[in-house]
């Protein structure tokens, strides 16, 4: 594919993908502008978090009343929604057009980075499935519109550094570094759970430029240096505010905690967290009077005593969310339907995904070997495990998806071509038999040894 055609097909897959999420924007944007519970649906915890912003409060109050600084949650996503509020008005319908918008347009330029590290994995044909794949991809259609969060920045923070990473596979340079450290930083700063498999990938890399004998050393001071750059100015704020190391987040003990209470009928318990005032004004309660980062600490002794009390429960739990993750099931209990009617639906399209992948996997490292198919590994293994420790979410998987899209896209092209082989091979047969019909056995045998 010339650089014109590639151009060209680029172009039709973001405004195809641009255009299909903008038209259901159009009929579900507003699910998003419930004004009960105070406009709770936009954003929900960001959401109140970018109104802070917005009002002039700073980075603070993530619930339903004022309760001072938080670090629930990265800076980057919420700063962006504070910036629309700014312009557009807080919580107003024209505001959830912009942010939406938006998600949309970063969900629809994911098909770029996909195309690029497809293409360099598996090549063209795969790189041109994948991407329009995506453009279509229900969950990367309607997501984006479903839940505004900061889910779909970090998809595509998520596949821009892998191409970046992958193209460091052959750089020592400095300059390159430095740029994949700054741009990690920014990934970190909206999504910390990306920093899962980020540094493991640039260690494949600079252990396969240690393979080439090259210098490794001076490219991972730069990029680590770099992405302390971006990342320090957000932890000295938290260190000034909370009295307390907490580089990016001070989440996880409230993620342990609501994840394993020891009730196993959805992905979590919302009532073992301060989201219900009104009928769990306990938590509430104690949110606000310990104060975010003992409240979250507290939170997490309490998981944690319950799964050492309990661990026959939580190796199964991490079943269930092993499985869960892979092929989107939970249960078929009456309570968990009532919350997600239409989960269950989604089950075969995510179940056929995954063995598509889990096939495309196995194929790269045979057909291609560990230079291709590790870093694909690393992503696909390393990145749930923390919610397979802590709790899953109906879109907790959504950064990934895209290697899923790429690996399964590459089975497909796959069968295709064996298919093809096929069908000519049998066509080749039928020519055989129908021009050595009737000939002679001498003819015939010339015939065989010429096709052959």
């Amino acid at each position: 594919m010339t650089q014109n055609r590639t151009r060209r097909a680029l172009f039709w897959m973001v405004v195809v993908a641009l255009i299909l999420r903008l038209t259901i924007m159009l009929f579900v944007y507003s699910q998003n502008l419930d004004p009960q519970v105070d406009h709770w649906s936009f954003g929900f915890e960001e959401g109140r978090v970018a109104r802070a912003l917005a009002s002039g409060q700073g980075f603070s109050n993530p619930l339903y009343a004022p309760t001072g600084p938080t670090a629930w949650f990265a800076p980057v996503y919420p700063m962006i929604v504070a910036g629309v509020f700014k312009i557009f008005g807080i919580y107003s319908k024209a505001s959830c057009l912009a942010i939406l918008s938006f998600n949309c347009l970063v969900s629809a330029l994911t098909c770029i980075p996909i195309f690029f590290f497809a293409r360099r994995s598996f090549g063209e044909g795969v790189a041109k499935l994948a991407g329009w794949i995506w453009a279509f991809f229900p969950d990367a259609v309607y997501g984006p519109n479903s839940r505004i969060w900061d889910t779909w920045l970090a998809t595509l923070l998520l596949a821009t550094l892998f191409l970046v990473v992958l193209r460091l596979e052959d750089s020592d340079r400095a300059q390159n570094w430095i740029g994949f450290g700054l741009l990690s930083g920014v990934a970190a700063l909206t999504s910390p759970v990306l920093l899962s498999v980020l540094p493991i990938l640039a260690l494949w890399m600079l252990f396969r430029l240690h393979q080439q004998r090259k210098r490794w050393l001076v490219p991972a001071l730069s990029a680590l240096f770099a992405v302390l750059l971006v990342v320090t100015p957000w932890t000295v704020r938290n260190y000034r505010m909370f009295h307390r190391l907490i580089p990016i987040s001070d989440c996880l003990g409230l993620e342990i905690g609501i994840g394993n209470p020891g009730s196993a009928s959805y992905f979590y318990s919302k009532s073992a967290g301060p989201w219900d005032p009104w009928k769990n004004g306990n938590e509430w309660r104690e949110f606000r009077e310990m104060g975010e980062v003992r409240y979250f600490d507290w939170k997490g002794e309490q998981g944690t005593a319950y799964i050492k009390e309990h661990p026959q429960w939580y190796a199964g739990m991490v079943a269930r969310r092993i499985l869960n993750v892979w092929t989107n099931f939970w249960s078929l209990s009456e309570s968990y339907l009532r919350r997600d009617p239409a989960g269950p639906a989604t089950v075969p399209l995510y179940t056929l995904l995954s063995v598509l992948t889990l096939v495309g996997l196995w194929r790269a490292f045979r057909e291609s070997g560990v230079g291709v198919a590790m870093p694909y590994a690393i992503v696909l293994f390393f990145f749930p495990l923390i919610y397979y420790l802590t709790h899953t979410g109906d879109w907790y998987r959504r950064p990934i998806d895209s290697f899923f899209v790429v690996l399964a896209a590459s089975t497909i092209v796959s069968l295709q071509q064996r298919l093809h082989l096929s069908t000519n091979w049998l066509r080749g047969k039928k020519i055989l038999i129908w021009q050595t019909h009737d000939a002679s056995p001498s003819e015939t045998e010339a015939r065989v040894r010429l096709r052959a």
